[in-house]
C-alpha cells in the first residue's frame, strides 16, 4: 500500500480552536515584546528610548483593559492548556499593575541630571558639583568585559540600554501565562520564558558589573538546576496519571488508580522548582545575592512580579491538580513555610546592606504567603491573591526608593550609611518607613489587612500552630524594620553620607502609585477582599 493510500485512510487530526479573545492580554503583550524587537533592529539609535517607553506602557496598559473585559470568564482555551478563570484574571491584572511602575523604574535614564534634594547638604570636602551623580542603571554594552577598553569606548560614546524593555516585557508574558497553564507542560514553558529573560536582565548593572554577572550567573545556574526537578516531576506525574492536564491527575488522585509513592515524588519535585521561584527556604540561596547585584530596578520587578506569577502557578497545581493529596503535601509546606518564615526574619536582622535587608524580607514574606496557601479553603486561595496584590507594591517602591540615595560611585546601600537619611530628606525618609511598616504589618497599611487575612484562613483551615509561628516571625521582622527607621531619624549623619537626588517623574510616578495603593489597601481593602473572593474560583 503507498503511502499516499495510507495517509488517505488515516484520521483527521482535530484542528485546535485558538481563543484568541480570551488570550488577549497574553498576546499584546508579547505582540508589543516582538514589536520591541523590530525597534531595536531598525530605529536608529536616539528614536529607540522613547518608542521603548511608549509601546510598553501602552502594551500594559491595551493588555489590562483585556483583562478587565474577561471579567467573569470561566472557560478554557487552546484545548485546555491556558485557563481563564477567577484566579487567572485577578493575578494577571495584578502582575500587570505591578509591571506598569516597574516598566518607569526601568525607563529611568535621568538621575545623573537630578539636582541633590531641597535641604540635603553635600557630604564634607565633596563639591556641589559632585552632587549629581551618574546613574543609569544598565551597562553601556553588556557584551563588553568590565573595566574594559571597549565598555569605556561605549560609555563615553553615550550608549545606552534599550534591549531591556523587550525582554521585561517577554518575562511579563510569561509571567501572565505562568498562573493561567491548564497543564505541566504549558507550566514549564511558562516558567522558562519568563526566568531566560530575568537571567540576562540581572547581568547588565552599570556599577558593580562583576557582582551583577555573578549575580546572574548563579540565578542561571541555579534556576537551570531547579527547572529540572520541576521536568522530572512533571515526567513522574505524566506517568502517574498518563496525562499532563491539571484536571486529569486530579480525576487519577480521586480514583486512587495509579501509583501514589509516583506521586508524591513527583509532587515533590515539582514544589522543588516552584518553591526555588518563590525563594522559600531552603531554596532561597539566590535571593540575596541575586537581589544585591542585580540593577535595583530589575530587582524591583523581580521582587514584585515573579513573586505574584510563581504563588499564582503553585495555588492551581496544588488546588486544582492535588487537592487529593493535601494530607501529604500540606505536611512538607507546613516545614517549609515555618523554615522560610523563620529563617527569613532572623537572617534579615543581621544584615548591613539595604538591599540583603529586603531580599531577606522577601523571603520571609514568601513564608507569610506560603501559610495562606496552606490554609487549603477559598479563604486562603482569596487572601493569598489579596496579599500578592499589598506585597507586589509595596515592595518596588521600597526598591524603588533604595535608587534615589546615591553618591559618586552610584547607589548607597550601606546600611550604616543611611544614617540621618530621614532627617536630610524627610519626605524620602517618611516614604521608605511606610513601606517598612507595611512590610511588618502595623496597622492601616496594606501590610497588616494581608497578614491578618492569610493568617485568619489558615486559622479556619486548622493550621493555627503556622499562624503562631508566623506572628513571633512578624514580630522579629518588625525588629529590623524599626531599626532602619530609627536609623534614619535619630541618628546623626557620617561624614561620608550619602545624597539623596529628586527623581525624575518616572520614579516619582512609580514611587506615588507605590505609596497610595499601600495605605488605600491598608485603610480602605474592603474593595480589593471583594473582588479576590469573588476571583477565588478555580475552573477544574
Amino acid at each position: 500500500m503507498s503511502p499516499d493510500t495510507l495517509l488517505a485512510q488515516s484520521p483527521a487530526l482535530p484542528t485546535p480552536d485558538i481563543e484568541y479573545g480570551q488570550l488577549s492580554p497574553m498576546l499584546i503583550v508579547f505582540g508589543v515584546a516582538v514589536a520591541g524587537v523590530l525597534v531595536e533592529s531598525f530605529l536608529p539609535r536616539r528614536a529607540r528610548y522613547t518608542s521603548h517607553l511608549v509601546l510598553s506602557l501602552g502594551g500594559l496598559a491595551a493588555a489590562f483593559v483585556a483583562v478587565v473585559l474577561l471579567a467573569g470568564t470561566r472557560s478554557s482555551a487552546v484545548m485546555g492548556a491556558v485557563i481563564i478563570d477567577g484566579p487567572t484574571l485577578f493575578l494577571q491584572g495584578t502582575i500587570l499593575l505591578v509591571s506598569i511602575p516597574a516598566i518607569l523604574l526601568i525607563a529611568e535614564r535621568g538621575l545623573d541630571r537630578m539636582r541633590v534634594s531641597a535641604g540635603v547638604a553635600v557630604s564634607a570636602g565633596r563639591a556641589t558639583a559632585d552632587a549629581a551623580v551618574v546613574a543609569d542603571a544598565f551597562a553601556p554594552q553588556a557584551a563588553a568585559l568590565p573595566g574594559s577598553a571597549a565598555e569605556r569606548e561605549a560609555e563615553e560614546a553615550g550608549a545606552a540600554q534599550t534591549e531591556v524593555f523587550p525582554l521585561t516585557l517577554l518575562a511579563i508574558g510569561g509571567m501572565l501565562l505562568f498562573p493561567a497553564a491548564g497543564d505541566l507542560l504549558t507550566i514549564f514553558v511558562a516558567l522558562e520564558v519568563l526566568s531566560l529573560p530575568l537571567y540576562l536582565l540581572c547581568g547588565l548593572a552599570r556599577r558593580r558589573r562583576l557582582l551583577s554577572q555573578e549575580a546572574a550567573l548563579k540565578y542561571f545556574l541555579l534556576g537551570a538546576f531547579s527547572s529540572a526537578f520541576f521536568l522530572y516531576g512533571v515526567a513522574l506525574l505524566y506517568g502517574y496519571a498518563g496525562t499532563v492536564q491539571l484536571a486529569g491527575i486530579a480525576d487519577t488522585v480521586a480514583d486512587g488508580s495509579g501509583n501514589e509513592g509516583m506521586a508524591l515524588i513527583g509532587t515533590g519535585l515539582l514544589a522543588v522548582g516552584l518553591l526555588f521561584k518563590v525563594g522559600a527556604v531552603p531554596f532561597h540561596s539566590w535571593i540575596p545575592d541575586v537581589y544585591q547585584g542585580a540593577p535595583t530596578s530589575i530587582t524591583a520587578f523581580m521582587a514584585a512580579a515573579t513573586k505574584i506569577a510563581a504563588f499564582g502557578a503553585m495555588l492551581r497545581i496544588f488546588y486544582v491538580a492535588l487537592p487529593g493529596l493535601r494530607d501529604d503535601w500540606r505536611p512538607m509546606l507546613w516545614v517549609v513555610a515555618i523554615l522560610t518564615m523563620v529563617i527569613g526574619a532572623v537572617l534579615a536582622v543581621t544584615q548591613t546592606d539595604v538591599k540583603r535587608m529586603l531580599a531577606y524580607s522577601s523571603i520571609a514574606h514568601a513564608g507569610f504567603i506560603l501559610t495562606g496557601l496552606i490554609a487549603a479553603n477559598d479563604a486562603g486561595l482569596s487572601s493569598t491573591m489579596f496579599y500578592l496584590l499589598a506585597y507586589g507594591f509595596s515592595t518596588l517602591g521600597a526598591f524603588a526608593v533604595v535608587t534615589l540615595v546615591r553618591d559618586s560611585d552610584g547607589e548607597v546601600t550601606e546600611m550604616s550609611r543611611w544614617a540621618g537619611v530621614g532627617r536630610r530628606s524627610p519626605l524620602v525618609g517618611v516614604v521608605f518607613a511606610l513601606f517598612l511598616l507595611a512590610f511588618a504589618g502595623i496597622p492601616l497599611t496594606s501590610g497588616f489587612v494581608g497578614k491578618f487575612a492569610v493568617f485568619q484562613a489558615a486559622i479556619e483551615g486548622g493550621a493555627t500552630p503556622l499562624v503562631l509561628v508566623g506572628v513571633v516571625s512578624s514580630a522579629i521582622a518588625a525588629f529590623f524594620y524599626v531599626r532602619v527607621i530609627v536609623l534614619m531619624f535619630f541618628s546623626e549623619p557620617r561624614d561620608d553620607a550619602p545624597t539623596v537626588v529628586i527623581p525624575s517623574v518616572l520614579t516619582t510616578a512609580a514611587v506615588s502609585v507605590s505609596v497610595v495603593v499601600t495605605i488605600v489597601l491598608g485603610i480602605l481593602p474592603q474593595t480589593a477582599l471583594d473582588i479576590a473572593d469573588r476571583a477565588a474560583v478555580f475552573v477544574r
